[in-house]
């Protein structure tokens, strides 16, 4: 038995959410989906939900962007193993992204195939 992944979707655009829920629901390694619109929102629903098994993080975002969030969950020892994956349409912040703890990157527009091989390769962890 596989055990389903819970997915932590962080991003400020709604239709971006919708767009990644829409492929995650296709893909039979996904349990629960929850959502945060930026990366305080984001630490705050880890607080009370620390059983998250992935992160999709969005770089630029208000109030706290992803790599601040990144730095965040990196400094808190019970949250800092939970493997992040970037989405940005932003290349150049991909080295920066690897150094503060992201597992892996993709950029946007998000192919599904890219997602799910991705997705898969982490459910493997588990």
């Amino acid at each position: 038995m596989i055990k389903k992944i819970k997915v932590l979707l962080v991003d400020d655009d709604f239709i971006n959410l919708k767009l990644l829920q829409l492929m995650l629901k296709k893909n039979e390694s996904i349990g629960e989906m929850v959502e945060a619109r930026n990366g305080l929102e984001a630490l705050t629903v880890l607080k009370v939900q620390p059983d998250v098994d992935l992160i999709l993080l969005d770089i630029k975002m208000p109030i706290m962007d992803g790599i601040e969030c990144l730095i965040n969950l990196q400094s808190m020892q019970d949250l800092k193993n939970i493997p992040v994956i970037i989405l940005t349409t932003d290349e150049s912040k991909k080295r920066e992204a690897f150094e503060n703890g992201a597992f892996d990157f993709l950029l946007k527009p998000i192919r599904e195939n890219d997602l799910k091989t991705k997705i898969s390769t982490i459910a493997k962890l588990f």
